[in-house]
């Protein structure tokens, strides 16, 4: 499948065969994600929306997925053995799954941005030299020789359309793999999103970095309520966010929107505000490296707090010994489960991607995950808005496969760091 760079490829297995050469267009390289977004009329207001939503999805997104890693692995009770199937994203969570040996993991995106990046941290776990190296690559800022390790130890291991993409220039003639010298968080549509919140806060005399001067729990809450909460009861944040498009950079689509807004009283500052506020007061700021990258824009120094757990030092054997049973495909993941036997995934993991789809989409992707599923596979997905979207839009008979676990849903929401979703949904495969 085309990834929508001059040098375009076929995939076969884990493997790329070029095919030939297509233009570089941006509307090309969005044409998979628009078929997944798109849900209206190119010309109506809604369509046009949509079509704007597709155009900036169609480059880097997500620098850093926005799941917590470590929610996914306990609620699918992840071990040796199982066969996962994921959506990629920004690839951080793969790399944590792998630190509980499942047999394999396949990671599926339409987003061609996200293939090249999770190629190329493979790539990086195998070939940078120690342990450090890989920290200071995706872990520190104001690194600038890290291309210089990219080119040495990462590069000519790369597949070509993957390599392409990071070796490409920028009309200043600066490659795009020169992110990784800087800062690459604060990179793609999320690193833009957080900035102008940033400096939305700032217009207001607010410093959303003053939170990490907090020593505990009750410090944190404070300087939300006192600081950060009366910024969204501005009257030009509010306008500002009724806006469908203000949440593009959360890869947030005119769809889930809709559903997101359903959470507070009718404004997305509201809904906004809440969800930060899960952020910076529910958690330790020392446990969650969601809140470094949303207040500090960075990660925590080795020691100074929690990292992703592929940055972590105790992890590194094991990931790197297991990096081996991780495929990425360019796919859609519909179409790639009707590729599986019956019976061959063990655990789904579908992300946010479920609040894009239109019930058609829905009952096609549960009528895959289903047939592919093993006896007791589980799912787990997350939801703009607080409940399940899955009864009344997916058949009884697909739905009655499944055993939904709402307890355990509900804990498992509470326990997310990351603090941007309504909820967390787990479904367990019943017994025939």
């Amino acid at each position: 499948m085309p990834l929508g760079y001059p040098l375009a490829a076929k995939q076969v297995g884990n493997h790329l065969a070029m095919t030939d050469v297509s233009s570089d267009l941006v509307f090309r390289r969005g044409k998979k994600v628009g078929k997944a977004v798109y849900q209206n009329r190119a010309l109506s207001k809604a369509g046009m929306s949509e079509r704007l939503f597709a155009f900036l999805f169609s480059g880097l997104v997500y620098p850093q997925i926005w799941e917590d890693p470590d929610v996914d692995m306990d609620a699918m009770q992840l071990g040796k053995g199982h066969r996962v199937v994921t959506i990629a994203s920004g690839g951080c969570n793969i790399l944590a799954y792998l630190t509980r040996a499942p047999a394999r993991i396949e990671a599926v995106d339409l987003n061609a941005a996200h293939i090249a990046l999770n190629r190329m941290k493979l790539e990086a776990v195998r070939r940078l030299p120690s342990q450090g190296d890989l920290f200071r690559f995706f872990g520190a800022a104001g690194t600038s020789h890290n291309s210089q390790a990219y080119d040495r130890f990462i590069a000519p291991h790369l597949d070509p359309v993957s390599r392409h993409y990071w070796e490409r220039r920028d009309w200043r003639g600066v490659r795009r793999i020169g992110v990784f010298d800087r800062n690459f968080y604060r990179t793609g549509l999320l690193g833009l999103f957080i900035a102008m919140g940033h400096r939305t806060a700032k217009f207001f005399g607010v410093d959303p970095a003053g939170i990490m001067q907090a020593r505990n729990i009750g410090e944190q809450r404070r300087f939300f309520h006192e600081e950060l909460a009366p910024v969204f009861d501005r009257p030009l944040l509010k306008w500002a966010t009724s806006r469908k498009a203000s949440l593009f950079g959360l890869g947030i689509p005119p769809a889930q929107y809709d559903s997101l807004i359903t959470s507070g009283d009718g404004t997305m500052a509201s809904v906004l505000k809440a969800r930060l506020e899960k952020l910076a007061c529910d958690f330790p700021l020392r446990d969650n490296y969601f809140a470094w990258q949303a207040f500090a824009r960075r990660y925590p120094e080795p020691g100074e707090a929690a990292l992703p757990a592929y940055l972590e030092k105790s992890n590194y054997d094991t990931i790197r010994g297991n990096i081996d049973r991780v495929a990425i495909h360019h796919a859609n993941l519909i179409e790639f489960l009707a590729g599986k036997d019956a019976g061959s995934v063990d655990r789904f993991v579908l992300l946010d991607a479920q609040d894009w789809m239109t019930d058609e989409q829905l009952n096609g992707l549960w009528s895959e995950i289903s047939r592919s599923a093993s006896a007791g596979a589980r799912v787990i997905f997350r939801t703009a808005a607080e409940p399940t979207l899955l009864p009344g839009r997916v058949s009884t008979s697909l739905l009655d496969q499944w055993a939904y676990q709402d307890e355990a849903s509900r804990d498992f929401s509470a326990r997310d760091r990351s603090a941007i979703y309504g909820g967390f949904h787990l479904y367990v495969k019943r017994a025939p």
